[in-house]
C-alpha cells in the first residue's frame, strides 16, 4: 500500500495539503524508533532497535550509521541546550550526548534498583526530562535484554537536571509510552501501548494536567487508538496531537476529534517535527521512515 493522506475532518487541510507527498527517507531497517531533529547540523536521527545502532539523516549527505552499537537505542529527544538524550533498552538507562564527548548516563535506577527498558523521552522548557519506562525491554529479547525487571510496576519519570532528583509522577499505566508537552506545558499526553499484550488492555492516549511544574493530577482518556496501538505522539503549536498508530499517524485535536490520517505502508512507532522552521514531520514506520512536508508547525525546537 503506497503512503497516503486521509482527510476526516476539513479542519486538517489548514495541516497539510491533501495532495501533498508522503516521501520515502529511508527503508531496510530492523525496527525504527525515536526520531529526533537535531538543529545544530540540521539533521535527522532515529534509532534502528534490533540491530542496536543509531542512524542518520539530512538532505545533502543522505542516511549514514550515527551511532553503533547505541544498547538498543529507543526513544531519542533534544534537550535545551541542543544535546541528545537516548533512551537505552538494553543498557536501561537514560543518556546524554554532549558535542564531541561520549554518552554520559542521567538516571539508570531508581529506588535503588535498575530501571527495566527507558522508552520514550521529552523535555520541558525548565530543562526537566520526562521519560517513560516501560517493560518491553523485558519481553522482547531481539529489541532489549530479556531480564526480569526489578521495578514493580511501569512508570513514568521526571528527573530534575539541577538536582539529579529522579521522581515517579505516573505510576498506574499499563505500558506507558508516547510523551508529549501541550504548547503551553500545562498537559502532558501519555500513550499507554498496554493493549500490545492483551486485547482487553489499553490502547489509548491519557492527558494529565501538570502542576507546578513537577506532578500530574487529573489523568484523564482522551481518545482510544485502533488499529494496534498508540505508540509515540508529537504536538503542533496549535494543540493538535499526531499519534502513531497500526496504520501510520492518527491526527486530533486537543479534545481528541480526529482530523485526518497519514498512512503508511507498516505500522507506525513514532514521529517528530523537523527541518528549521519545524514545518516537516518524519515518521518512523518499522523498516522505513517517511516525511511529509506540513502547513503546520511543530510545538517545539527540541
Amino acid at each position: 500500500m503506497p503512503p497516503e493522506i486521509q482527510v476526516i475532518d476539513d479542519r486538517f487541510r489548514q495541516i497539510v495539503d491533501p495532495d501533498a507527498t508522503i516521501e520515502l527517507v529511508a527503508d531496510g531497517m530492523g525496527f525504527t524508533e525515536g526520531p529526533a531533529w537535531i538543529h545544530d547540523g540540521d539533521y535527522l536521527v532515529w534509532s534502528d532497535i534490533p540491530n542496536n545502532r543509531i542512524m542518520r539523516w539530512s538532505e545533502s549527505d543522505g542516511v549514514s550509521v550515527f551511532r553503533q552499537p547505541s544498547r538498543n537505542a529507543n526513544g531519542n529527544a533534544v534537550d535545551v541546550d541542543g544535546n541528545l538524550l537516548t533512551c537505552e533498552t538494553s543498557g536501561r538507562r537514560v543518556s546524554i550526548a554532549r558535542p564531541g564527548e561520549p554518552e554520559t548516563t542521567l538516571a539508570d535506577s531508581y529506588g535503588g534498583k535498575p530501571l527495566t527498558s527507558p522508552n520514550d523521552v521529552v523535555v520541558k522548557s525548565d530543562g526537566s526530562i520526562w521519560f517513560s519506562d516501560p517493560d518491553y525491554g523485558a519481553l522482547m529479547d531481539d529489541q532489549g535484554h530479556g531480564e526480569s525487571p526489578q521495578q514493580e510496576r511501569n512508570r513514568v519519570y521526571r528527573l530534575d537536571r539541577s538536582s539529579g532528583d529522579l521522581t515517579a509522577v505516573a505510576e498506574d499505566f499499563d505500558k506507558p509510552n508516547g510523551l508529549a508537552f501541550s504548547p503551553d506545558e500545562s498537559v502532558l499526553y501519555i500513550s499507554d501501548s498496554g493493549a500490545t499484550h492483551g486485547d482487553d488492555r489499553p490502547h489509548h492516549i491519557r492527558a494529565l494536567d501538570v502542576v507546578d511544574g513537577v506532578r500530574l493530577a487529573n489523568s484523564r482518556v482522551i481518545c482510544e487508538i485502533s488499529p494496534h496501538v498508540p505508540d509515540g505522539l508529537r504536538v503542533d503549536t496549535d494543540g493538535n496531537l499526531y499519534v502513531t498508530s497500526g496504520e501510520g499517524v492518527q491526527v486530533f485535536t486537543p479534545e481528541g476529534e480526529m482530523l485526518g490520517k497519514f498512512l503508511t505502508p507498516e505500522v507506525a512507532a513514532n514521529c517528530c517535527f523537523g527541518m528549521a522552521n519545524r514545518q516537516t514531520f518524519f515518521i518512523c514506520a518499522t523498516s522505513s521512515v517517511w516525511m511529509v512536508r506540513l502547513k503546520s508547525t511543530g510545538a517545539y525546537p527540541y
